[in-house]
């Protein structure tokens, strides 16, 4: 027998439904992992910028009340204020909450103390000490992210004392 047999190239039809099937298994998996990979992102950014923006704001506060020699709002002992006046070198140094950005007004203008990345949502500050002594400032202020993720905004509640000297 001398017949010529013909080969046939390429692929049956269950070959390949069945690469279709494992490619898209492979490409579901890849999606699930880079929306994670974001996710996490997001959370990381979310977090980082209340960071930031708290050890920023503390460590502004904290410099400004130990050199300042009077603070003048809140007035009194046991007062409290949503806004701070400090007097530092003879200039007025005021820290108030304007459009959930924490403002610190001075003689060279207005500059906003958080990144836009968080807002303030609120601020106090109340004044302590004794008599006669160096005056302590109790501040509580709550930081907000501006970036959403899946569980919510990122919020953190900073609840500090800074003392003059």
């Amino acid at each position: 027998m001398t017949g010529k047999f013909k080969i046939k190239k390429g692929f049956t039809l269950v070959e390949i439904l069945l690469y279709m099937a494992l490619l898209s298994i492979f490409l579901i998996t890849l999606v699930d992992i880079l929306v994670s990979v974001l996710d996490v992102q997001l959370e990381s950014q979310a977090t980082s910028a209340v960071d930031i923006d708290s050890r920023f704001i503390s460590s502004r506060l904290n410099y400004d009340i130990l050199r300042a020699s009077a603070i003048t709002t809140p007035a009194n002992l046991g007062d409290t204020a949503n806004s701070l006046v400090a007097t530092i070198g003879g200039v007025s140094y005021t820290y108030s909450l304007s459009g959930g950005n924490l403002v610190l007004n001075d003689s060279s203008g207005s500059k906003n103390l958080n990144s836009s990345e968080s807002t303030i949502a609120s601020i106090s500050f109340q004044k302590l000490g004794s008599a006669g002594g160096k005056e302590t400032i109790h501040v509580v202020y709550t930081l907000e992210s501006e970036t959403l993720r899946a569980s919510g905004k990122e919020s953190r509640t900073i609840d500090t004392v800074f003392g003059r000297r």
